[in-house]
């Protein structure tokens, strides 16, 4: 301002002493549009100025001759002028640097580790206290309006059908009511349908079946085999089947559906040796009529299996790739009564009780045996599938956001499998926006993600993931999947990042138990458990909507469900069924799947709401140093026992810098811990540093030494592939048990690698570099 002033000064110097002027030149360019003066006295002052005007010719006005009165009052006038411009060029240049930018409440912030300039924070209108968002949460939520918008969007069909398509514009609709600025994520995948009634199944010359249930991206063709009963197909079950002298090699296996996903089953069979694998429902595992078809998929991974680990936009540009988990032998399923015929067929041994259900005759199967026909016709479609997405932004953070998603597909009626989920993500929609007319101020934005393709193993989900793999982990902190949330009220489980277990038992403690009540009195879910919260928590399968995000993104993910009671290996009976409908929903709620869907409408909610509230985001880091200190102390057994047995030369292992790790990540949680309880929290550029290095810890835990294209689930603790702690530990005790022979460089290549994948963990936990210890 300073310099604009003086050369002002300086220019009105000149004109009082000039005889004449060059131009005002306007420079759009510069700063403020600044209008830059450039005048002329003579030629010395023209030469002095020349430092200014640079390679700028002068105009030179040549002014006509006139009398001296006139001059008089021409001079004034030039005075007055120059003047004015004069006035007007401080006037723009003070507005221009003095003025501060006016920012949009929903404006991305950037933080000190962007940009080194100071940036300014504005808090939230008005900040509510955490007992006041609970009670605007259950104030706006009642059983009759979730059982309502259920209802209204149920009956979705298959991906990329006309229904599908029609009920995803119907979702873009609603958010498109509420304001919430809805999008749409478009991709074209393969996927694959049956052609009607040419899958069969025939006994000899003897037709067991045409079913009309299907296994989506089954390997197509036909194949012919003795059969061999493997019960669920379970690696200890094809275990037993070996020790019971059967032989699964060129053979048709017959599995009961339960305990494993459908391409496990599959995928360990084919690793014998089978040719093709045949499903049914047992009757004692399923509650269903004898004809009752199955559907489902049998592609061990997630999303596109023609485009592994980048995203199907292309629409045919590129030439598909196959994923590693797509199976090389027939799948197919077929109802309990056809079965039962393969059943009366089969000679061999009795199996085990553990592998009896309800039938009358069970056998593993004969070499005599007269040998089974599978064939299966599926044909494999380029289909457009449309993702529907609507946000609330968040008034301090917009940019970083909690998502919460739900499938909104399925194969047979997936009244429990996706309507309630999309029910659920509508009314909490619509209850978050009413929230926030009523005075709520979200400091970071809630997303609302509706599949599809979900029923083909997470298709939509997992490419838009790939889509934006380089950028969501930094901006998303926690995804919430409302699939099958609801499959009955007197149990209750869930699975979940570390990070979020904390928050969850919080959580369970603040919401009601939907099916209690003593003599008017009620429960919380947390009593309910017993106080045992572990009893809670399963492992997250590939199955789960929310698997992805954890395993292939490194976004905190949690997944949830009320269930019913009892040691079936099958959570809902109806699952995968055309008796997936709201009638035999309401039967296993004990006709209370209102009140069932408000208590999970609760749970989801207080966990998003929690996470858009607090300056500091409840995700506790300390939960994963447990974690860490279980999978590591489970290697350092393993690795002791083998030094015990002396194999190899296990002697000559160390576990030092794996526990040097381990510790590493324990004290940078702590100290984070600490130093969170010591900050000013209503500091919003303090919080948003710390909430960035929270954010890091999940994605973090994605090793970095495999390519994601070979093996999408990178995660060191839930993944799938060799970098897994899981799977260093169960080829330790294999050795152990000398079922596999040492191999050293092995062994210390993924020793090395685990270890600084936790240490890098742990660095980056601990933040600036001089926090940094110096101990590996």
């Amino acid at each position: 301002m300073a310099g604009a002033v003086d050369q002002a000064k300086m220019k009105f110097s000149k004109i009082v002493n000039s005889r004449s002027y060059t131009r005002f030149n306007q420079n759009p360019d510069g700063e403020s549009s600044r209008v830059e003066v450039n005048l002329s006295v003579d030629t010395e002052e023209e030469e002095m100025d020349g430092a200014e005007q640079g390679h700028v010719q002068p105009e030179t006005y040549m002014r006509p001759t006139i009398h001296p009165g006139s001059w008089n009052k021409w001079r004034i006038f030039v005075l007055v002028a120059v003047l004015l411009v004069i006035f007007c060029l401080g006037s723009l240049i003070g507005y221009s640097v003095q003025r501060k930018p006016k920012m949009a409440p929903c404006t991305p912030i950037v933080t000190k580790e962007q940009t080194s300039a100071p940036r300014v924070y504005e808090a939230p209108e008005s900040t509510m206290d955490w007992s006041d968002v609970v009670k605007l949460l259950n104030d706006q939520l009642s059983p009759k309006k979730l059982e309502d918008i259920i209802s209204e969007y149920s009956g979705a069909g298959m991906a990329g059908s006309s229904e599908d398509n029609n009920l995803g514009d119907k979702i873009h609709d609603f958010f498109e009511k509420l304001n919430m600025s809805p999008w749409t994520d478009e991709h074209f995948v393969k996927l694959q349908y049956p052609v009607n009634k040419t899958n069969k199944v025939s006994y000899d010359s003897e037709e067991i079946g045409s079913p009309k249930g299907f296994l989506a991206y089954s390997k197509t063709g036909s194949q012919q085999g003795r059969v061999v009963y493997a019960n669920y197909g379970e690696l200890q079950d094809l275990v037993i089947v070996n020790e019971n002298k059967v032989n699964l090699n060129g053979s048709v296996v017959l599995m009961r559906a339960g305990k494993i996903s459908m391409a496990q089953k599959v995928a360990n069979v084919a690793s014998k040796g089978a040719v093709a694998a045949l499903i049914y429902p047992d009757p004692a595992d399923y509650d269903i009529t004898p004809d009752t078809e199955l559907y489902g998929h049998v592609h061990l991974g997630s999303g596109d299996p023609y485009t592994p680990g980048f995203p199907s936009f292309s629409h045919g540009q590129f030439s598909p790739v196959k994923s590693s988990g797509l199976p090389d032998i027939l799948a197919q399923t077929i109802t309990a009564n056809m079965a039962k015929k393969i059943f009366d067929k089969m000679g061999g041994r009795t199996p085990p009780t553990s592998f009896l259900g309800r039938f009358s005759n069970y056998k593993f199967g004969s070499e005599t045996d007269r040998p089974i026909t599978v064939e299966v016709n599926n044909v494999l479609v380029d289909t457009r599938i449309i993702n529907v997405f609507g946000v609330i932004k968040g008034f301090v953070d917009a940019d970083r956001y909690v998502v919460i998603g739900a499938q909104r597909d399925s194969m047979s009626s997936g009244f429990a499998k996706s309507s309630v989920g999309t029910g659920l993500l509508l009314e909490l929609a619509r209850v978050f926006s009413e929230m926030k007319k009523g005075g709520f101020r979200p400091k970071r934005s809630i997303v609302f993600a509706s599949w599809t393709a979900g029923d083909y193993g997470n298709v939509g989900l997992t490419e838009w993931l790939e889509g934006y793999v380089t950028s969501l982990d930094k901006k998303a902190f926690t995804y919430i999947s409302l699939d099958g949330v609801v499959t009955g009220g007197s149990s209750f489980k869930a699975s979940a990042s570390p990070l979020l277990h904390t928050l969850l038992q919080k959580t369970l403690e603040k919401v009601n138990d939907p099916v209690y009540s003593y003599q008017g009195n009620s429960r919380s879910l947390f009593q309910k458990l017993g106080s045992e919260f572990a009893s809670v928590l399963k492992p997250m399968e590939m199955e789960n909507g929310a698997y992805p995000f954890l395993a292939f993104s490194g976004i905190p993910s949690v997944s949830f469900s009320f269930t019913s009671t009892g040691a079936s290996p099958v959570d809902y009976k109806y699952f995968g069924t055309a008796l997936d409908d709201e009638d035999h929903l309401k039967t296993t709620t004990g006709q209370k799947l209102g009140e069932v869907s408000m208590a999970a409408a609760q749970v989801a909610g207080q966990i998003a709401l929690r996470l858009v509230h607090d300056h500091i985001l409840k995700l506790d880091v300390t939960k994963y140093g447990e974690e860490i200190g279980k999978r590591v102390n489970a290697i350092v057994d393993c690795t002791n026992d083998l030094k015990r047995k002396k194999l190899g030369k296990s002697e000559t292992l160390s576990t030092q810098w794996l526990i040097s790790a381990k510790g590493s990540y324990s004290r940078a949680a702590f100290s984070l811990q600490n130093y969170i309880r010591n900050s000013d929290r209503e500091d919003l550029e303090m919080s948003r540093i710390i909430n960035n290095r929270i954010m890091k810890v999940e994605h973090n835990l994605i090793s970095p030494y495999v390519s994601p294209r070979d093996v999408p689930f990178r995660h060191v603790f839930f993944g799938n592939g060799w970098q897994t702690a899981s799977d260093l530990e169960t080829y330790l005790k294999d050795v152990s048990k000398g079922e596999a022979t040492l191999d050293m460089d092995k062994v210390l290549n993924q020793f090395a690698l685990l270890t600084w994948t936790i240490q890098g963990c742990a660095n980056d936990l601990a933040g600036d570099i001089w926090s940094l210890d110096n101990e590996i």
